[in-house]
């Protein structure tokens, strides 16, 4: 078993995990010294988006206490997945920063991939956060391509990247 060192309220935590833990779509924190390093994966580029927009929402609150109360579409559009994954961070960081928003469910309505366009539309289903309610998480400033990394490995699509906390 390996672990790694991943960040949360207050002090770090570890996280634990086997070699097969990709096994089926999820995400985890990885070390970094100042930011929030996050990989994400699924059996498909639909998971592995989901999966990332859920870890974004596990740093800045938990979604475990949300409820489905009221919907939001986010559309994401890039000239490449980097890109695309840029944009709808960066759209989930807005969206909770003007509105306090967080969600509780994930969807991808849809996803198209072409070369040069792609274009990505989430179905978020949550409420706005509470502080009475809801955990303080991390307070995300922006999204950033330094260490992005999107690739295909054993039949999974995973999606590296680093939010300035």
């Amino acid at each position: 078993m390996e672990s790694c060192l991943g960040i949360g309220v207050g002090d770090s935590f570890k996280v634990f995990f086997n070699p097969s833990f990709r096994e089926m779509g999820g995400f985890r924190f990885l070390e970094h010294m100042s930011d929030a390093l996050i990989e994400a994966w699924g059996d498909s580029f639909e998971e592995a988006y989901v999966e990332a927009a859920k870890a974004f929402y596990e740093l800045v609150s938990s979604m475990k206490d949300v409820e489905p109360k009221f919907e939001r579409m986010v559309e994401a559009r890039g000239r490449d997945l980097q890109e695309l994954l840029y944009d709808m961070l960066e759209k989930l960081i807005i969206l909770f920063d003007s509105e306090g928003f967080l969600a509780s469910k994930i969807t991808v309505e849809e996803l198209k991939l072409g070369e040069g366009e792609n274009y990505l539309r989430l179905r978020l289903l949550g409420e706005p956060y509470d502080p009475e309610k809801h955990r303080h998480g991390i307070h995300v400033k922006a999204v950033t391509y330094h260490l992005m990394e999107i690739k295909s490995e054993d039949s999974k699509k995973i999606l590296r990247f680093l939010l300035d906390i």
